[in-house]
């Protein structure tokens, strides 16, 4: 672990820094996201990367990155990860997916409240010296029904703390979920726009919900309803949601994700929504607290230690998934195999562990649709070839030993 070193981008909390600088990791850390060529740049000789949403992994940037190991992304979306490339580098790559939860579910009823209330427009008012105490359209959201699209870690929160405030909560997922207080699950999207009368939207990154809001969705919501995304910037059509603003359609909105994000904050956000009454915009935040933020540091920070230390994987997101013990150090070493998944890989290596007189004291091994891992504990005793032997195995991605 010593003679490993760490990037860590994008103003990832101190408190990894701490965690990760515990372990004897070498840690240099960059405020921003890096480009393409100034990422491949910086990774020479680097075998954890710690990025947020900001960096894109390419596959050229993982190509040309042969010393990498892990990466932590320190946030809850993979989306900028090209994780199929990560896998066949043999790149184990963690993430946060419950982290921020909190915090996002406490900014989704702030905001509802806000717009409901009309909150917003007086506040602008009051900074321009206009006293505006009219109570047009401004209503308690007691007796409101709250449409969650996308019902998991996030959407779940948010119906709990909704229905304390007395709201009728319905959501729609396209997976079965265990339904959480008095919630009502309805069994189409187009049903749900239909009856809510708010709106907030947490679904993934998954290409597949790219304008899952559009403009006949619009047309099916009720006149009037509250419209709120802090999950992905592709879901919703802003064009459409600026026209349904317009006419009225749309009553008010917030979001905290767009389809185009600026690079850092000294480029500017542009969007057809600017300038429009009752919306609230804010700069992808959901998670950025100091509880949240220091929970992914410590969360994802632990995780990739776990990895680098005993070779588990339970929790990451491209890798086969495996819980493992700590090897007995005074009695063994740990032999890592990540290779593509195909027929007889397992077979070889035992082979070889034959050929070598290798006394095996435990063995694992799980494969998903790319890869195979095989994890072997074995005596301390082997022949300083075992290691060139295993390099040697068919469609060997990277063997490490622990």
């Amino acid at each position: 672990m010593s003679a490993m070193r760490v990037l860590l981008l994008e103003n990832i909390h101190a408190c990894a820094v701490d965690v990760l600088s515990s372990s004897g990791l070498e840690i240099t850390s960059h405020p921003g996201a890096l480009g393409e060529d100034a990422l491949i740049e910086a990774l020479q000789g680097v075998s954890l990367l710690g990025i947020r949403s900001g960096t894109q992994l390419t596959k050229r940037v993982l190509d040309n990155a042969p010393g990498l190991l892990a990466v932590g992304a320190y946030c809850i979306g993979t989306n900028q990860i090209d994780l199929d490339a990560a896998s066949l580098r043999g790149i184990a790559v963690f993430n946060a997916p419950y982290s921020n939860t909190r915090s996002v579910a406490e900014l989704v009823i702030a905001e509802i409240i806000v717009l409901i209330r009309r909150l917003y427009d007086k506040i602008v008012k009051a900074h321009l010296g206009i006293w505006d105490k009219s109570f047009e359209n401004a209503r308690e959201v007691r007796g409101k029904r709250l449409g969650i699209i996308g019902y998991g870690n996030i959407g779940s929160q948010v119906s709990t703390l909704a229905e304390a405030m007395g709201m009728d909560v319905s959501y729609y997922d396209v997976v079965d979920k265990l339904t959480i207080g008095n919630a009502t699950r309805v069994s189409t999207l187009d049903e749900l726009l239909r009856i809510a009368q708010v709106i907030t939207i947490h679904v993934d990154g998954n290409p597949k919900n790219a304008n899952l809001l559009g403009e006949r969705e619009f047309g099916l919501m009720r006149d009037g309803v509250i419209l709120l995304n802090l999950s992905r910037g592709h879901v919703v059509n802003i064009e459409a949601l600026a026209r349904a603003i317009g006419t009225g359609k749309v009553a008010g909105a917030a979001l905290d994700v767009f389809p185009r994000e600026p690079k850092d904050a000294a480029a500017p956000l542009m969007t057809p929504l600017q300038g429009l009454p009752n919306v609230l915009l804010t700069p992808h935040i959901g998670g950025s607290t100091e509880e949240a933020q220091e929970s992914i540091a410590e969360f994802v920070s632990q995780k990739v230690i776990e990895y680098l230390r005993t070779g588990s994987t339970f929790t990451s997101v491209n890798f086969p998934k495996i819980a493992l013990p700590h090897a007995d150090e005074k009695q063994s070493h740990r032999l890592l195999h990540v290779h593509r998944n195909v027929p007889g890989v397992l077979s070889q290596i035992n082979g070889i562990f034959a050929k070598n007189n290798v006394n095996v004291i435990g063995q694992y091994l799980r494969t998903n649709e790319l890869i195979g891992y095989a994890i072997a504990d074995v005596d301390r005793q082997y022949k300083p070839s075992l290691l060139d032997d295993l390099l040697r195995v068919d469609n060997t991605i990277t063997v490490r030993i622990l």
